[in-house]
């Protein structure tokens, strides 16, 4: 267990209990999950839910962070409220969805081991890419995928994906938050490491979808990857410059960043 962890992990208090929420929604007016001074983050929201409903004060822990404008089908948190609210996780949907805009849904509450963490049990996320192919945007896209219309080598995505799969120094393609220096944070690759267990490229009908599966994911990383695919797909860098980005962690960072409207968080995983 990571220190980070260590320090931060803790039960309810006495008398309280802990649930687990499966929330879908959809990104493009909100500032993404993390709470922002003055609102508009989901977590924000539902923190809010919860105060309405319950007339209690509770922080709603997500898995980790969405950015501005990206969707989740399956984001997860957790939250602790009052032993004595003997509601089921059905009532709890309910009252927090009669509760939250349009945009965001509670999709699933149930009562968890009071040491459960929405963000330190997780084991694994899966993100979705969606791209939308024809000439003309269907207005029922707009903001739910990247319009990209033109030549594209799906092979050379196919190619990308495959090179993917395993454990990477992606320092190149992520982005900085900004709680270190960059030239710290290149010499720290045990930070940027990862594994992605699983990429694939998918046309089904007039969107091509690309799917990651891995142990976890940094800032922007998601984005980046694609956008960089993409470069490559589009003939304006060679399969072999995608290569390098996992290969050479002294490199420049790519600058190909898709945009966040064709991004999901479809699932996170936790162990059985």
């Amino acid at each position: 267990m990571k220190e980070e962890s260590l320090n931060l992990r803790h039960g309810p208090s006495p008398g309280w209990k802990r649930l687990r929420f499966t929330v879908a929604y959809c990104g493009t007016p909100w500032k993404g999950w993390q709470s922002q001074e003055g609102g508009g983050g989901i977590q924000d929201e539902m923190n809010a839910a919860i105060r309405k409903a319950m007339r209690i004060e509770t922080g709603v822990q997500g898995s980790g962070r969405t950015d501005a404008g990206v969707h989740a089908l399956a984001q997860v948190a957790h939250g602790d409220v009052p032993e004595n609210i003997g509601l089921s996780g059905e009532s709890w949907m309910h009252a927090l969805n009669a509760c939250l805009p349009l945009t965001i849904r509670v999709t699933k509450a149930e009562e968890v081991h009071p040491q459960f963490h929405a963000r330190f049990d997780a084991i694994g996320k899966v993100y979705r890419y969606r791209i939308w192919r024809p000439r003309m945007l269907s207005p029922f896209e707009a903001d739910r995928a990247w319009h990209l219309y033109g030549p594209l080598d799906v092979e050379a995505l196919r190619w990308c994906c495959e090179k993917l799969v395993g454990t990477h120094n992606f320092i190149r393609l992520s982005a900085n938050r900004g709680d270190m220096p960059e030239v710290e944070r290149r010499t720290l690759p045990e930070k940027t490491t990862r594994t992605i267990y699983r990429a694939e490229v998918r046309e089904c009908g007039e969107v091509l979808e690309l799917e990651f599966e891995g142990d976890g994911f940094l800032y922007k990383m998601v984005r980046l990857i694609v956008g960089s695919m993409i470069h490559v797909a589009r003939g304006r860098e060679p399969r072999e410059w995608f290569a390098s980005l996992l290969n050479d962690s002294m490199g420049k960072q790519s600058n190909q960043t898709a945009p966040a409207c064709g991004l999901y968080l479809v699932s996170v995983v936790y162990p059985e």
